[in-house]
C-alpha cells in the first residue's frame, strides 16, 4: 500500500466500482480485497471491507463503510484527455453505465463519484490567458461533455 492513499467511502459496492475504473481508464487496477474475519453489527463474515485499487495511476482505497456519507463534488478525479474520442469514450463509459451528465466537462458515475473529464486543448487555452482564454471559457460554458473542435474553434476566435 501507499504511503497517501485517497479513500474513497462506498455504501456496499466499492469492489464493483474499483473493477469498473479498472476496466475503464488505462493505469487503472483493482488490488487486495479485504473481507470481515467476522460478524460485524452491519454485516457478516465474508463481506468486502476495503479495496485497494488505482484509477490512472492514483492509489485509492475503497471503504464499504455503509449509506451514512456520500459522494460529492468537492472531490473529483480530472481526467485529462487528448483528443474527441478518447473524451468521449472515458465520458460515455461513465454516464452510460448509470451514471449522469452534468456542466462543463463535469458527471457523476453510478456511484455518485464526480469526474471532470477534461480536454488538454482547453486547460491549454485557459493557461494562455487573455482573449484566447476568454473565448475557450465561454464555449466551455455552454457546454455538457467538452467538443475538442469548438474549444479549438473558440480558441482561433
Amino acid at each position: 500500500m501507499a504511503k497517501n492513499t485517497i479513500c474513497l467511502w462506498y455504501d456496499k459496492d466499492a469492489e464493483a466500482a474499483a473493477r469498473f475504473y479498472a476496466e475503464t481508464f488505462p493505469d487503472s487496477t483493482v488490488g487486495a480485497v479485504i473481507r470481515a474475519p467476522g460478524d460485524y453489527p452491519d454485516g457478516k463474515q465474508g463481506d468486502v471491507l476495503v479495496v485497494e485499487f488505482t484509477v490512472a495511476g492514483v492509489p485509492c482505497i475503497g471503504l464499504n463503510g455503509g449509506p451514512v456519507f456520500k459522494h460529492n463534488e468537492a472531490f473529483s478525479f480530472q481526467i485529462a484527455t487528448d483528443n474527441q474520442e478518447e473524451t468521449d469514450r472515458y465520458w460515455n463509459a461513465i454516464v452510460e453505465n448509470g451514471g449522469q451528465e452534468s456542466e462543463c466537462g463535469w458527471c457523476k458515475d453510478r456511484w455518485g463519484l464526480s469526474w471532470q473529464i477534461t480536454p488538454r486543448v482547453l486547460t491549454e487555452a485557459l493557461a494562455i490567458g487573455g482573449d484566447e482564454a476568454k473565448r475557450a471559457f465561454d464555449a466551455m460554458m455552454t457546454m455538457r461533455k467538452i467538443d475538442v473542435a469548438a474549444i479549438e474553434a473558440a480558441r482561433r476566435g
